[in-house]
This record gives C-alpha cells, structure tokens and sequence, in this order.
C-alpha cells in the first residue's frame, strides 16, 4: 500500500468519525474544525478519489434529498483495506511517539 499524505490520512479519519453523514462538504467541514484551518474542497475530492483508487474507500449514492428536485449526494464508506490502514497508521504513530518527551513535559 502507497504512504498516505497527511489530506488522505485526514480524509480517512473524517469518514471513520462521520460514517453514514461522509460525503464531500462534511469530510472537509470536519478535517478543517478540527485542524483549525481551512482545507480546499477541490483537495478534498482530490485525496478522496485517490483513496478509492487505492481501494480505501468506497463511494455511495444517497437517496434524493426530499426538498423539490433534490438530488442524491456521493458518500463514501472505508472499505476493509480503509479501516486496516487506519489502524496501521495508528500503530505506527504509538511506535513512534513511545518515549518522546517534547521540551516542558516532566518524564
């Protein structure tokens, strides 16, 4: 599997904590409330397509939202291999933060 940029680890993150409500505007309000700064939407879609790719990701259709002419929305779901390279680069990260103590920490 390629190494995941910090956008598609992000990515991966805001769909594993929006599940059902991850489509395209909500993985970036999420990535960007909790980054704090402001995330392009054409980013977004850009780490979302080369996740699918990937085969990290799976796009889905919602219904047709229920206001006149509403349209379906794409989401996106974490498929096994998603949900797998989350939980190795979460593995890494422990590995790699075990006995760091940043300046001012006690130890």
């Amino acid at each position: 599997m390629p190494a995941l940029s910090s956008l598609e680890l992000l990515a991966l993150l805001a769909l594993a904590r929006l599940r059902d409500e991850a489509y395209g505007v909500t993985v970036q309000q999420d990535i960007s409330r909790v980054i704090g700064r402001e995330v392009s939407m054409a980013a977004v879609y850009a780490a979302l397509d080369r996740l699918e790719r990937q085969g990290l990701v799976r796009p889905w259709q919602s219904a047709p939202r229920p206001e006149r002419g509403g349209r379906t929305r794409r989401h996106f779901a974490l498929s096994r291999a998603g949900h797998a390279a989350l939980r190795a680069e979460r593995a890494t990260m422990s590995r790699m933060w075990h006995d760091v103590t940043l300046r001012g920490e006690g130890k």
